[in-house]
């Protein structure tokens, strides 16, 4: 990257005062292009009726450990699929009153039984058993045929239809499927959503747990058939298909059918359920198709690793801090990729997408480490607008997460002072440059490295925070792994690539703390 070298050489000016002077591309705090103002959306409808207590009285009742698998295995020809039993959902998210297909497969054909758990705290269990299911006959699916863009979508025959009952809050559920024959197990996963207002929406990041699945076999947003990172255009990716195991950072057997979910965003919903926050959950394709529900809330989370938005995710999310919606990005990479959905062959809505553009201007940076990216005409909207920061190269990479300004607000009870280090929170992926927004502050920064003898690779994080027009505010935690701070479910394995982090730390839990109450403050829209 040749531009913003003055304001980079600010940016090092800060860091040595800190006595983190290092190479540090991508630190800038930089005007970005100039960018359209999302279109209004239409009025939100009313919704129905919050219930503060509704997730704290859910957690009363008995949890069960038993939602974990206890005999995982992947077929080593695909690497990544479980073909003696797998499955899928009709649906990314549903409703009370709405039927749910699930589509299996065994092979061999075996017997099945299908148990159903909400995720949650539960007393530190991890999840409560909704439904038992089975035994189903159970068969063995056609593998799709490769269709155009490299796709892969099954046209399987339902095992079973659920009617989601009344009672069922919204959730993250997992359907944990065991054959007969051998025992062996998988999941499905599915998102109960609901229309009531309720203090946080938490958002699951299921377009990029799509963009990184494999199944069968290297046929992810990734694959063009040459390059199992490809960054281009050429390839489709369908929610009609089983999740496999995630392929990259960990070897986590529990993400087999489950996608990204108990890597990077279980742990905040685990914690944030065990302290009785006021929650409701939703998937990306909500963010897209339902700008209305987005206004329920009080506050808005982006969690983990987020890395794929549609347009409209983008103009939806601007629109509602735009009337007051507070937003936290708990995330790394976020609003990175820019997608387009499409139907399904079976007409289903949003079943399908692949890549259209990058948000943000052309970096030469980026592309040069990242070739097929430079396909892209690069004109969507900078999303640094949104974030508050964007993604730079090498956008890759492990940090401690600094403090800058301890005297923030969002610092208030950590006991934290100028220069101090949470250490290995930062990574893999992360935000920098900080965008020319009026009052946006840079709260913690540093430089990055994928490894610590390879100073051509180091860039820099900065996580920030920026007001919206009606005392709300936008929060950029600037990594992927800010929930390993707040706590260890069940199964959960840490991560460790460039950095690890430490596991739960009260530093932030108090930050996390410190922006969900002052969210909890605000005015509903």
């Amino acid at each position: 990257m040749k531009t913003n070298l003055v304001s980079r050489r600010e940016c090092l000016q800060t860091l040595a005062g800190l006595g983190l002077a290092t190479v540090a591309p991508g630190c800038a705090k930089t005007r970005p292009a100039a960018a359209a103002h999302p279109a209004a959306p239409p009025a939100p409808a009313h919704p129905s009726a919050a219930q503060p207590d509704l997730i704290r009285r859910e957690n009363e009742r008995p949890g069960t450990r038993e939602w974990m698998l206890a005999k995982t295995a992947v077929d080593p020809q695909t690497r990544y699929r479980c073909p003696w039993i797998e499955g899928y959902c009709s649906h990314t998210s549903i409703r009370a009153g709405e039927t749910l297909e699930i589509f299996v497969s065994t092979n061999p054909a075996s017997p099945f039984h299908l148990e159903i758990f909400r995720t949650g705290y539960y007393g530190g269990t991890g999840a409560r058993r909704m439904m038992e299911l089975g035994p189903f006959p159970g068969r063995t699916q056609p593998d799709p045929p490769v269709g155009p863009n490299r796709l892969r979508e099954c046209a399987w025959e339902p095992a079973t239809r659920i009617t989601i009952p009344a009672g069922w809050p919204s959730g993250v559920y997992v359907g944990k499927l065991t054959a007969d024959r051998g025992g062996w197990q998988s999941y499905v996963v599915f998102i109960v959503r609901d229309h009531r207002r309720a203090d946080f929406i938490f958002q699951c990041s299921d377009t990029t747990w799509q963009a990184y699945n494999r199944w069968p076999s290297q046929y992810a947003l990734y694959d063009d058939g040459r390059n199992e990172w490809h960054c281009g255009p050429g390839v489709d990716v369908s929610f009609d298909r089983p999740y496999g195991k995630y392929c990259q950072i960990l070897d986590a057997p529990l993400s087999t059918g489950s996608g990204e979910w108990f890597l990077w965003e279980f742990p905040l919903a685990y914690w944030m359920e065990a302290q009785g926050f006021d929650v409701t959950y939703i998937s990306n394709l909500d963010t897209h198709a339902d700008y209305p529900g987005l206004l329920r809330a009080r506050g808005f989370l982006s969690i983990g690793h987020d890395e794929y938005y549609t347009l409209e995710m983008y103009n939806h999310l601007r629109a509602a801090i735009a009337r007051g919606l507070n937003v936290a990005f708990l995330s790394g990479n976020t609003c990175c990729g820019r997608i387009e959905m499409h139907p399904s062959a079976r007409g289903t809505p949003n079943r399908i997408y692949g890549r259209a553009d990058y948000f943000g201007p052309r970096d030469e940076g980026m592309i040069q480490r990242f070739p097929s990216m430079g396909a892209f005409p690069h004109a969507s909207p900078h999303e640094g607008l949104l974030l508050g920061a964007r993604n730079v190269p090498p956008c890759t990479g492990g940090a401690d997460w600094i403090c800058v300004r301890p005297d923030h607000w969002v610092f208030a009870g950590t006991g934290m002072r100028r220069g101090e280090a949470i250490p290995g929170l930062v990574g893999w992926e992360f935000h920098g440059e900080p965008a020319d927004i009026p009052g946006l502050e840079v709260v913690a920064s540093g430089p990055t490295s994928t490894h610590p003898q390879r100073p051509e690779n180091v860039g820099a994080y900065a996580a920030t925070l920026y007001p919206g027009p009606h005392g709300n505010f936008v929060f950029n935690a600037s990594s992927c792994w800010w929930a390993d701070g707040l706590s260890a479910p069940p199964g959960y394995v840490r991560p460790s690539v460039y950095t690890t982090p430490r596991g739960p730390d009260r530093r932030v839990q108090q930050i996390t703390r410190n922006l969900l109450e002052r969210m909890q403050k605000s005015p509903w829209i």
